[in-house]
């Protein structure tokens, strides 16, 4: 299709949801009767509710059509696992959706996200209407992203937009395959996949009251207790209540009951900027977290620290000058390869991994060395070949303390990626007593050669 049809949804067909186990086991039938890749999307209801669970999961397959399945409903989905399983599951922005469908055991082996090939492709706008516009001239006003899914009954309206994310998907699928065959990028395309597919969950934060907005306001550890004592009995109730934390209190009547320390309840309730939908219904909970914040002798740190983390960048000038110089050079070097690919640079190497090879890079700097430092660091194997030779001559240019701005001296001599038989010649181990070899320190430790310790 190539003439934007604003109406697009208004021509759609009625639409229903899957409830009950006989339509349910003649839709599995149907998907596995379909030809080419599984078209897969789900609709949570975050902002609504406290769980990240799907409240609605909608399939498309050529020859078999669309289905829309409420999973809280059917409860277990192994038959359509087992037909489903070796096929390709497309999705838009699938990181988003592979934990939910996890939950209720819907676990592809294979996928294609056509959110990430948009950005791999270089393209400026990854949005689903967007990349549905661009590649297939079709307009999808998008006004139902943001609600809520745990609604019953869903209307219709809801329906046909959650039918057409995935309807349009095996289309879009094939156009943006073209198009990152033709740029040279399928190969990175499918190890992009891969790896979020293999991607397992964050690990829980150690305390993950620190991340209330506005907490910079508060003075003093005992604030910092009243806090977080808010904190744990409003998760604890959002959970209970399967309501997201932020529709009870928000942060900022967290944050207003610690700075004020109220003397009683009837403080905490006429605090006007205390606010939200349960501050008042609940307010002996909330009262009886403040006490316990004001009496507590487990006193948090003023700062945390329990997760292990870099320091910022902004302050490794001072903390460590050859890590900021290293840095320094490396971005500029990196960044100037992301424009050559016509990739965004944090798909090309993430920030913290570039950070991480930058603080602590290889006791010799060569391709290989950096570029095994990377792939500790899950780095994949194209994002090593692609970056590890630039990274190591940026940090042989941040080493040369003759250089006054290594980033802009390794922004004017790597106009493009050293020529690989030169990059393998120039980046080759060096023997350490060899003249011209260069040896980076490590954190700490004392140059042999020099007596300079590193930093």
């Amino acid at each position: 299709m190539t003439d934007a049809d604003p109406a697009y949804e208004d021509a759609h067909a009625a639409v229903h949801v899957i409830e009950e186990r006989d339509e349910y086991l003649d839709a599995v039938a149907r998907l596995a009767a379909g030809t080419g890749p599984v078209a897969v999307d789900a609709e949570r209801a975050s902002g609504y509710r406290y769980s990240q669970r799907a409240y609605l999961i909608q399939m498309f397959r050529r020859g078999s059509g669309s289905f829309l399945f409420d999973p809280i409903a059917i409860g277990d989905f192994s038959d359509l696992q087992a037909a489903l399983v070796d096929e390709e599951w497309v999705f838009h922005a699938a990181s988003q959706d592979l934990p939910c469908l996890r939950e209720v055991g819907l676990v592809p082996t294979r996928i294609f996200d056509t959110e990430l090939g948009a950005r791999i492709a270089g393209f400026p706008r990854v949005g689903l209407g967007a990349v549905v516009e661009q590649l297939l001239g079709i307009t999808l006003a998008k006004a139902h992203s943001a609600a809520d899914w745990s609604t019953r009954p869903l209307p219709q309206a809801w329906l046909v937009y959650a039918a057409l994310d995935v309807e349009l998907l095996p289309d879009l699928r094939d156009s943006l395959a073209e198009v990152l065959d033709a740029a040279g990028k399928t190969r990175i395309a499918e190890e992009e996949f891969a790896a979020v597919l293999a991607r397992g969950p964050k690990p829980p934060r150690a305390e993950p009251w620190r991340r209330l907005s506005g907490m910079n306001v508060l003075r003093g550890a005992r604030a910092l207790a009243i806090a977080r004592s808010l904190w744990e009995a409003r998760d604890a109730y959002a959970q209970e209540t399967d309501i997201a934390p932020g529709r009870t209190i928000p942060d900022s009547a967290i944050v207003a009951a610690a700075a004020a320390a109220p003397a009683s309840r009837a403080e905490l309730g006429a605090l006007k900027a205390f606010t939200g939908r349960a501050s008042r219904s609940e307010l002996d909970r909330w009262w009886a977290a403040v006490e316990a914040g004001q009496t507590t002798e487990d006193l948090p740190r003023l700062r945390g620290g329990s997760e292990p983390s870099l320091p910022p960048p902004r302050a490794w000038a001072e903390r460590n000058p050859a890590a900021d110089r290293r840095y320094r050079a490396a971005r500029a070097a990196v960044t100037a390869r992301a424009a050559e690919l016509d990739l965004p640079v944090e798909n090309l190497l993430t920030p913290e991994t570039l950070r991480l090879v930058s603080w602590n890079p290889p006791k010799t700097v060569a391709t290989e060395t950096v570029g095994a430092t990377l792939a500790s660091h899950d780095a994949r194997p194209w994002q090593v070949e692609e970056t590890a030779s630039v990274i190591a001559h940026a940090f042989e240019v941040a080493a040369d303390r003759s250089v006054e701005d290594p980033a802009a001296a390794v922004t004017a001599t790597t106009a493009s990626r050293p020529d690989e038989t030169t990059a393998d010649a120039d980046h080759a181990t060096p023997d350490a007593g060899a003249p011209g070899a260069v040896g980076l320190v490590a954190d700490g430790q004392t140059d042999a050669t020099t007596g300079t310790t590193g930093s």
